[in-house]
């Protein structure tokens, strides 16, 4: 069973929701997952635009959220969890605007892609 990532507050390919990003509450959105391996000892959550900072001449991934040692039995994040708390364990890494927190997008110019990745860990 392939690990499966959604958001109930957009569909893949779709558009963010302003909410989402700076031009609105700069919430983290929910996120749910299935098909994790049995052996999963802990998640990481990557959130990041291959566009920056122009989607016409990109020069460099810019990572908007980075959250690991999320654990094994955990299968989501409510929206905002990077400010109303993060699963017990769970830990915020440091982003691209050098902060320990969810960051909305917010591109300078054009439409950008999002990636959210969420990989399951054997440590």
């Amino acid at each position: 069973m392939a690990l499966t990532l959604i958001s109930s507050a957009f569909s893949s390919n779709g558009s963010i929701p302003a909410k989402y990003t700076c031009e609105g509450a700069d919430i983290s959105p929910p996120l749910d997952w299935s098909g994790g391996p049995a052996n999963v000892k802990s998640y990481a959550l990557i959130v990041d635009d291959p566009d920056a900072p122009d989607p016409a001449a990109p020069k460099m991934v810019y990572v908007h959220w980075v959250v690991y040692n999320i654990p094994p039995a955990t299968t989501s994040l409510p929206e905002d969890a990077a400010r109303k708390g993060l699963p017990p364990g769970a830990k915020h890494g440091t982003n691209d605007w050098k902060k320990q927190t969810y960051g909305g997008p917010c591109p300078p110019i054009g439409r950008h892609r999002y990636f959210h990745k969420l990989y399951a860990l054997d440590t």
